[in-house]
C-alpha cells in the first residue's frame, strides 16, 4: 500500500473576514504561525510525509513563500486548483455562478492526485491536535483496500470541545453503533441553551433540543482510501443533475452529504474515531484570543518547538 497521503482543503485561506490573500490569514503561534502550519506539524510528527493543498490557482506564489518553504524539506507539497471551470461530463456552469462547488468539490481536487494512496481530509483552518492525526494515519495504514464495502472513517470530536462561547456553530451530529457511522445530519444552530447545557434549535432559538456534552460530532476530518475518488466523482455528477438545479447560484457539493449518500446506499462503513481532544477554530474573529492561548499554553508545554519548523 502507498503512504498516507494529507489533503488540506485551503482555497478558503485568507477570505474569513472578507479579506484577500495569505497576508489576511490570521498568525496564532508564539512565532507568527497559523493554524494550517499546526496541522502540517501534527501531520508530520504522526507519520504523513506528503501533502496535496488545495488552494485557488491565483494563491500559488503566495502559498510556496509563506506556509510552504520552510515544511518542503520536511514533506512533499503538491498543489491541486479548485476551480469552477472544474465540471462533469457535458454539464453546464450556471450563468452568473461566482460560488466555489463547495467542499466535496475541493476533496476531490486532491484527491485526484492521490492515486492509489489513501487519504486524509482536513480543512486548513481548523486546529484538530496531534491525537487525531495519529489515530487517523494509523488507520489509514491498515485500511481494507478490498473489501465489498469503502473502508472509510472519520474523528469524532464530543461537541463539547467544538462550540463557541462567542456564538452559534453548525456542526455535523453523528449517529453511530458499535464504533461505526450510521448518520450525519448538520446542524446549523448548536450553542448554548438558555439554561446553559449545550443544544442545537432550528426555529431561531425559540426552542432547544438538548445535546449529550459527550455527542460526536464531525469537524471534516475524514480518512479515505483510493476507491473513495471514483465514488465521489460519481456524486459529484449527482450533484450537478438532481441538486444544483434546485439552486443554481449558490447549491454546494458538501463533502459530508457525499460520505452521507454511500453510507445510506449501502456503499461504505465509516468507523468514527472517537477522541477526547479540544478542536480550537476562528467561527469568530473574537474566538482568535482563545486560540492562541491554547497554542502557547501546548507550547510552554514542549508539544511544539518554537518555531515550529527550526
Amino acid at each position: 500500500m502507498s503512504e498516507p497521503v494529507l489533503v488540506i482543503m485551503a482555497a478558503g485561506l485568507g477570505s474569513r473576514y472578507g479579506g484577500g490573500g495569505l497576508k489576511q490569514v490570521d498568525p496564532v503561534g508564539p512565532c507568527g504561525e497559523r493554524i494550517i502550519d499546526f496541522s502540517m506539524y501534527d501531520a508530520y510528527k504522526a507519520g504523513f510525509r506528503r501533502v496535496v493543498c488545495v488552494i485557488k490557482r491565483d494563491m500559488l506564489e503566495d502559498f510556496k513563500t509563506e506556509i510552504a518553504a520552510p515544511i518542503e524539506k520536511y514533506m512533499r507539497i503538491d498543489y491541486a486548483f479548485q476551480e469552477l471551470s472544474d465540471i462533469p461530463g457535458d454539464a453546464e456552469i450556471p450563468e452568473g455562478r461566482e460560488k466555489p462547488w463547495g467542499t466535496g468539490h475541493a476533496a476531490l481536487c486532491g484527491a485526484r492526485l492521490c492515486g492509489d494512496a489513501p487519504y486524509a481530509v482536513i480543512n486548513a483552518d481548523d486546529f484538530y491536535g496531534r491525537e487525531a492525526y495519529e489515530k487517523l494515519y494509523n488507520f489509514l495504514k491498515s485500511a481494507d483496500l478490498e473489501g465489498e464495502k469503502l473502508d472509510l472513517c472519520m474523528v469524532g470530536y464530543q461537541v463539547q470541545n467544538t462550540i463557541s462561547e462567542n456564538g452559534y456553530v453548525s456542526r455535523g451530529v453523528c449517529a453511530t453503533e458499535d464504533g461505526g457511522l450510521t448518520q450525519v445530519v448538520e446542524r446549523t444552530r448548536i450553542g448554548r441553551t438558555p439554561e446553559g447545557a449545550i443544544g442545537y434549535s432550528e426555529d431561531e432559538g425559540e426552542t432547544w433540543v438538548q445535546l449529550d456534552p459527550e455527542t460526536p460530532v464531525s469537524m471534516q476530518f475524514w480518512g479515505f482510501t483510493p476507491g473513495f475518488t471514483k465514488a465521489l466523482e460519481e456524486e459529484y455528477a449527482r450533484f450537478f443533475q438532481e441538486d444544483l438545479p434546485k439552486n443554481p447560484l449558490k447549491g454546494e457539493f458538501y463533502l459530508p452529504f457525499a460520505v452521507n449518500a454511500m453510507l445510506q446506499q449501502g456503499r461504505a462503513k465509516v468507523r468514527v474515531l472517537e477522541t477526547g481532544g479540544k478542536w480550537y477554530g476562528v467561527t469568530y474573529r473574537v474566538d482568535r484570543q482563545s486560540v492562541v492561548d491554547a497554542l502557547r499554553e501546548l507550547t510552554d508545554k514542549g508539544e511544539y518547538p518554537t518555531p515550529l519548523w527550526g
